[in-house]
């Protein structure tokens, strides 16, 4: 059964993170996306223990009330910083210098190309859900005829001071009406407003995007197996973004799930887990 704790990395931070599974085994770092949190995962934790797999899940930097630098300081919230994070955290849950497995969604999929151009050696295999490769996505909002720029309207929305009292506002009827209008249970939204609900971590959270415009970043072809989960019903992730990141992926294999939003984890729980744990089995520690 999932256990919550704390884990405080060699930065200080101390992140929330829930923890299933034999410890020793391998480990599988699962990182949430916005405007989510380590709740994404809650059906993937037991499958994963009962494989054998050590599986870690923290609510990531400013969404963990440990660690949550000053957002008024982007550069407490810069990607480089993210990347060692995911580092940090296998370290933390016994696994430092060891090779494990990298599971992201949305923001966490943006930080787990990261990991994996940067740190290559380290992961034995790399699952993405939803977020497509940095260099995809960026071809797809130049593209003048995609409607990617459509999609993505919302990143500049984030860039503004009043979003996040905005968002909250009204018992956060945004997040629940905007951001979660995608066929999110009721159950798994209020665990995740459990964690950002408020405006200490909301501001925390939008940070990322403020110290990150446009979710730029310099990743060149990723050399990890890699497995990419997109639903064909995604409101934020076009096609021309999707099958594009097959072109910046050595190893690539990549499932289109029918029907299915941007929260894959929250809308498809055991199917995307299925498809986790094949392609774990295929690429051992």
């Amino acid at each position: 059964m999932a256990e919550t704790i704390e884990l405080k990395t060699r930065s200080g931070l101390a992140f929330t993170t829930d923890v299933d599974g034999p410890v020793g085994g391998p480990l599988v770092l699962m990182l949430h996306g916005f405007p989510e949190s380590r709740h994404s995962w809650r059906a993937a934790l037991p499958v994963l223990a009962a494989h054998g797999y050590r599986a870690v899940a923290p609510d990531q930097r400013g969404y963990s009330p440990g660690a949550r630098p000053d957002p008024a300081d982007l550069s407490n919230y810069a990607f480089e910083k993210l990347i060692a994070d995911a580092i940090e955290i296998a370290a933390t849950a016994g696994y430092d210098g060891k090779r494990f497995h990298l599971v992201g969604h949305d923001w966490g999929g943006q930080v787990s190309w990261g990991v994996a151009g940067a740190h290559p050696e380290r992961l034995a295999s790399l699952t993405i859900l939803s977020r497509p490769h940095p260099q995809s996505f960026r071809q797809a909002l130049l593209r003048e005829d995609g409607d990617q720029k459509h999609r993505s309207r919302h990143h500049r929305a984030f860039l503004e001071p009043e979003t996040g009292k905005l968002l909250l506002a009204d018992n956060a009827k945004r997040l629940r009406d905007g951001l979660f209008g995608q066929g999110v249970p009721s159950e798994a939204l209020e665990e995740h407003l459990s964690v950002l609900g408020n405006p200490e971590a909301l501001e925390a959270a939008l940070a990322w995007y403020r110290s990150n415009k446009g979710l730029a970043a310099d990743i060149g072809i990723i050399t990890v197996p890699t497995l990419y989960i997109w639903g064909d019903a995604d409101a934020t992730v076009g096609p021309d973004a999707a099958y594009g990141t097959a072109q910046f992926v050595r190893s690539f294999a990549m499932e289109v799930l029918p029907g299915v939003g941007h929260f894959v984890m929250d809308q498809a729980p055991a199917r995307t887990t299925d498809l986790l744990l094949a392609h774990l089995a295929k690429h051992p520690v």
